[in-house]
């Protein structure tokens, strides 16, 4: 009878290492195509920063955005009828005149029956692509939006004389109407999360 026992519990050992190496061995769960899933340990999420257009003071908030490459930077309109356009520092409130530069047309929004605020239905989204700084305003002329501070920057360098402060009061000597581009381009325009959501 012991020399039974000795030999299952022997044949157990022998089996065991096995049995704990395969679960590492299987296939993790695949997607419908049949490609794997990436394993959420390894992978890192997408980092989303908010930005809201429309604040008392015609402002972007935050309007000094820090974010690393790959993250996304969402844009929330309030009341009642903002934009965001990239621009190149040395001209505030002009498109800057790339292809892959960004405009993300107008988004009117008017207030709840009860005078409350709400925002946009949709929201426009950027990648960031790297480290180097990108300004922006908002175009609308109305008011003078961008000439009046509606400004902003994504990682600006704060190390350098091209800091936020000094592209806003380069914005407020701008004479004339800031400009506008043709079409929406350089990032998504899509549904809003979080339309709720209070600001």
């Amino acid at each position: 009878m012991f020399n039974q026992l000795l030999l299952v519990a022997a044949s157990l050992a022998a089996t065991l290492p096995l049995a704990i190496a395969a679960p590492a061995a299987a296939a993790g769960p695949s997607s419908a195509s049949g490609n794997p899933i990436p394993n959420k340990t390894t992978s890192s999420p997408r980092v989303t920063h908010t930005v809201v257009a429309g604040r008392p003071g015609l402002r972007f908030d935050p309007e000094n955005i820090v974010a690393t490459k790959g993250s996304i930077v969402e844009f929330h309109f309030l009341p009642a009828n903002h934009s965001v356009v990239e621009a190149a520092f040395d001209a505030p409130c002009v498109p800057k005149d790339a292809d892959s530069s960004f405009y993300s047309g107008f988004f009117p929004v008017s207030r709840n029956p009860d005078g409350s605020v709400r925002q946009s239905g949709e929201v426009f989204q950027i990648e960031v692509k790297d480290d180097k700084p990108v300004w922006f305003y908002c175009a609308q002329n109305n008011g003078q939006h961008c000439q009046s501070g509606m400004v902003g920057a994504i990682n600006q360098d704060f190390n350098s004389a091209k800091t936020l402060a000094a592209f806003r009061r380069a914005a407020a000597g701008v004479s004339g109407p800031a400009g506008v581009k043709d079409q929406v381009q350089g990032g998504w325009r899509g549904p809003n999360p979080n339309p709720n959501g209070g600001f």
